[in-house]
């Protein structure tokens, strides 16, 4: 006879991770299924992205019981300049400048690199009882009315009373259930890496508008080598990107030097670089019988803004929440008025995210001089109205009208 659980994860990246670990710390009986090894995700070879954690975000790792486990401690992000300006020239003085200090004493977010990330949520799926995790192992779902068979390519099949879709932007399940997504190509590249640079961040974010696209340098936590070191997300044309990545070392500095500034002084590469294109993406539904989609399975949007892992973060919180309260209230965690409550509390937040990050693509990737001098206006009109710009800080963070439960830090309730 199958096992019975609760929920199934097909997907272990950051997003269906943290929703088992949430689920499991809560009590709920939760499998994992991924088709990679999760050990080899710590490796630094395997992703060298790094992660900027917004407030909520992370005090849902808190509730989960992931960010405990970060074997190092996150650099914070205290404050944000936000500048307009072309590769070698001097930014414009009509900027925006965001400090934490202004919205409370919390920072604004952390920068977690993406392998110590992986190191932590590791470390917490292997010490839930209520969570059994198989990896590498292939599903096949099978789901109806009652709920869901999964068979597992190693052998094991079981039962659930609801199946999440968390394998990424090409999700099979999402295909399965016949869910479109609706696509848009940016035609350009995002480089990602790491710099070594000669005079201290001071816990400051740089995001600079650009004619190609934007350039962000991250304030990141000190290494035994490298005193000061930031993390950079660089947007390029991708004719243009391949030419960049193919520099060497010194030359590759220099143009990076050339987007950021000399604020900092020299940049020094370290590490690998990766890259990647990019592309928004939005599922026409987020549910179908007995599943539920969340992060890049049911939402992608441009990183001008930093916001692609906490709206992932958003749908564990709010999927968690209500799946949590069917279980203590011996409901069915996996039944349509829940999934259809899930989709109503999710999608206006994700096309609000997606509208506004490709609003800002296309006004800030604009090179016509009226529209430079719009948007510097602009960005200039909001550095002086307080009350706008506390607003638009609150939002990086995560907190919204609403904003509530384990975005809030008010913990998970045990069901066990």
């Amino acid at each position: 006879m199958s096992e019975e659980i609760e929920v199934c994860i097909v997907g272990a990246g950051p997003v269906g991770a943290t929703l088992a670990a949430t689920l499991a710390s809560a009590g709920v009986s939760v499998a994992v299924v991924d088709a990679a090894p999760l050990p080899p995700m710590e490796h630094p070879a395997f992703d060298g992205r790094a992660y900027a954690i917004a407030a909520t975000s992370r005090n849902l790792l808190e509730a989960a019981g992931v960010w405990q486990h970060l074997p190092s401690i996150p650099g914070p992000i205290r404050r944000i300049r936000v500048l307009d300006g072309a590769p070698g020239e001097p930014a414009s003085p009509l900027g925006l400048d965001f400090d934490s200090a202004e919205t409370g004493d919390e920072p604004f977010g952390w920068m977690v690199e993406a392998r110590w990330l992986r190191v932590a949520l590791n470390a917490r799926l292997a010490e839930l009882a209520h969570l059994q995790l198989h990896a590498p192992a292939r599903a096949e779902v099978l789901r109806d009315e009652a709920g869901a068979t999964i068979r597992l390519s190693t052998g094991p099949e079981f039962r659930a009373r609801l199946v999440v879709g968390a394998e990424g932007r090409n999700s099979p399940l999402r295909r399965q259930a016949g869910i479109g997504a609706t696509r848009f190509d940016y035609h350009q590249m995002g480089i990602v890496g790491a710099i070594a640079h000669e005079l201290p961040h001071d816990e400051v974010a740089l995001e600079k508008f650009l004619p190609h696209g934007p350039f962000a340098q991250l304030p990141m936590a000190a290494t035994e080598e490298y005193p000061h070191v930031s993390a950079i997300v660089w947007t390029e044309k991708r004719h243009l990107a391949e030419r960049f990545l193919a520099l060497p070392d010194e030359a590759y500095g220099r143009e990076i030097e050339r987007r950021m500034g000399g604020h900092l002084g020299r940049v020094t590469p370290i590490g690998r670089r990766w890259s990647y294109p990019l592309a928004a993406l939005h599922a026409t539904r987020y549910a179908d019988t007995r599943l539920a989609l969340v992060g890049d399975a049911a939402h992608g949007i441009h990183p001008i803004a930093g916001q692609g892992l906490n709206l992932g973060f958003r749908d564990v919180a709010a999927l968690a929440e209500l799946v949590v309260e069917a279980v203590a209230a011996n409901q069915d965690p996996g039944g349509a008025g829940l999934l259809a409550r899930y989709q109503a509390a999710r999608r206006p937040d994700a096309l609000l995210m997606l509208g506004a990050t490709h609003a800002l693509e296309r006004l800030f990737g604009n090179s016509l001089p009226p529209v430079r001098l719009a948007r510097r206006l602009g960005l200039a009109a909001v550095q002086r109205m307080p009350a706008l710009k506390r607003a638009f800080a609150r939002r990086a963070m995560g907190f919204g009208s609403a904003t509530g439960g384990l975005l809030d830090g008010r913990g998970l309730v045990s069901l066990r």
